[in-house]
């Protein structure tokens, strides 16, 4: 279960990181001016890739509970 919370915590920061790198660039690499309509679509698709990483971690987080329920004897 750590190591689950670590990882959340990594990704947590890594798309943190990737909005504050969309909110403050004035370009891209390809030189290529970021008006607002144009971070508005980056952030819909880090958006939309941040909502696909949730769902995958709470089925993990189903799965790791399910498993941790049957391996706890009961008395």
């Amino acid at each position: 279960m750590k190591i689950w919370w670590a990882i959340n915590f990594a990704w947590i920061f890594l798309f943190s990181a990737f909005a504050l790198v969309i909110g403050i660039r004035s370009g891209d690499a390809a030189g290529i001016v970021q008006t607002p309509d144009v971070k508005m679509v980056s952030f819909i698709i880090l958006g939309v890739i941040f909502l696909f990483v949730v769902m995958i971690q709470l089925i993990f987080l189903y799965f790791i509970r399910k498993k941790t329920k049957t391996m706890i004897p009961t008395k």
